[in-house]
């Protein structure tokens, strides 16, 4: 083998080969990361669960790291929690102990938003001044912190958009904006940290083509999944596997809003079918790739990790139906969120390792 070719299969997509001590790194970094960003979207879903998304009305990425600590602050906050719609409509009445619970649910989630920032931050800079980030490396983990950054100002934005008049939850559109971003830098963070680990086996294409599908598919099913709760279509509807029942519901149901293309974020009856359907055509496939790769390359690490995402999303796909039957209890609906990560993650690991013969 010449030492090109030894390059191009430790890094093939930067422009000189990392040590293995910088790969190391690197992949503890990064894997670090994504380690938060699970505990952001696990938080983040139950700060949502919680109605506790809006209980801080202004976006201070600085100063608001420092929570009320007296009880005029705390009474500050409090009434201008009482001006917007969400406490008018919803919560009227509520003391302020009882806002307390759900100031420190959204409080929690933005500082671990700012420990996630200053992690990158640190690492970021220490791993550049060692030497062990550079060229293009070090420009793709500046990309990933710029979509870091993206993130956090999306979040602002789904949050002004349930302080609107008439709202009393944020915007499902941009709830699925948010989630979706956070669901792509933890499966690019995933991917990278495993394509640095040096890997020799390899594939045919078609299984490489067949594994990145995968990975979208994973990735279109959260989005469709943040709609879901958005929407709180998972309130409706709670049998399976027919809906209201039968198998397909009507036109009249699933476009019963006008105009038509607004049913697809609006009506809960669409919102959730389009979940159902999604996860259908995902496990499905998964048991097809896994069943291809078994017969063409059987025994091979590849194998093994098609095998394997069939198995995690047929458990999530249990958690998602559980989840609906039993309308959707907050410990249920965590799990479901923290496992598809999970999930993701898997896929993600998958889409990386299997490479072309």
């Amino acid at each position: 083998m010449t030492l090109a070719a030894t390059q191009s299969d430790v890094a093939p997509s930067v422009s000189e080969p990392m040590s293995a001590r910088s790969r190391r790194l690197v992949r503890l970094w990064l894997f670090g990361l994504a380690a938060l960003v699970f505990c952001m979207v696990v938080v983040g879903g139950a700060t949502r669960m919680t109605g506790s998304g809006l209980s801080i009305t202004e976006w201070r990425p600085v100063t608001g790291a420092i929570p009320p600590l007296n009880a005029e602050q705390w009474s500050v906050e409090f009434e201008k929690y009482r001006q917007i719609p969400q406490y008018l409509l919803l919560n009227k009445g509520m003391s302020l102990d009882e806002f307390k619970t759900i100031f420190w649910w959204e409080w929690g989630h933005r500082q671990l938003g700012r420990f996630v920032g200053l992690f990158f931050a640190v690492g970021f800079g220490l791993l550049v001044w060692r030497g062990h980030l550079r060229g293009r490396n070090a420009l793709i983990a500046l990309g990933l912190g710029v979509l870091g950054g993206m993130q956090g100002m999306v979040g602002w934005i789904m949050v002004a958009s349930g302080l609107k008049a008439g709202m009393t939850a944020v915007a499902p559109v941009k709830l699925m904006l948010h989630l979706t971003l956070a669901s792509t830098i933890f499966a690019l963070l995933i991917a990278w940290a495993t394509h640095l680990r040096e890997r020799t086996e390899r594939v045919p294409s078609r299984f490489v083509f067949g594994a990145r599908i995968l990975l979208l598919l994973t990735l279109v099913q959260i989005a469709l999944g943040a709609l879901v709760a958005g929407s709180k279509a998972g309130l409706v509807y709670n049998t399976w596997p027919l809906m209201d029942g039968v198998w397909v519901p009507g036109p009249d149901t699933l476009f019963a809003v006008t105009p038509w293309i607004e049913n697809f974020v609006d009506n809960t009856a669409l919102v959730q079918f389009n979940h159902r359907l999604t996860a259908y055509l995902l496990l499905a496939a998964a048991l097809w790739h896994a069943w291809a790769l078994g017969r063409a390359l059987p025994g091979t690490s590849a194998n093994r990790r098609a095998t394997s995402n069939v198995w995690m999303l047929g458990a999530q796909a249990g958690i998602g139906i559980a989840t609906l039957l039993l309308a959707v209890p907050l410990w249920a609906g965590m799990l479901h969120q923290a496992f598809a990560m999970v999930v993701l993650a898997m896929v993600a690991v998958h889409a990386a390792a299997t490479k072309t013969a």
